[in-house]
């Protein structure tokens, strides 16, 4: 397999894995937080909810190194 076929095989999966976990993440669950008054000043993040941020922040990096490296390997 050749290096540019596997960091297209991984611009999908990390694509899809970064916009799946964009979506199971939790922003508010009252009414208001729906029209942008959430009435949360700050929050910590804990437990679960923290290590899905961690990994959706490692998926996307993932996935922009992967699409740099893409575009720097002659082709």
């Amino acid at each position: 397999m050749q290096l540019g076929n596997f960091l297209e095989v991984v611009i999908f999966i990390s694509a899809f894995l970064t916009i799946l976990l964009i979506l199971l993440q939790q922003r508010g669950a009252s009414l208001g937080a729906g029209f942008g008054s959430s009435g949360e000043l700050y929050t910590k993040r804990r437990g679960l909810e923290k290590s899905l941020f961690v990994t959706t922040i490692v998926t996307a990096v993932i996935f922009v190194s992967s699409i740099l490296g893409l575009l720097l390997i002659p082709a």
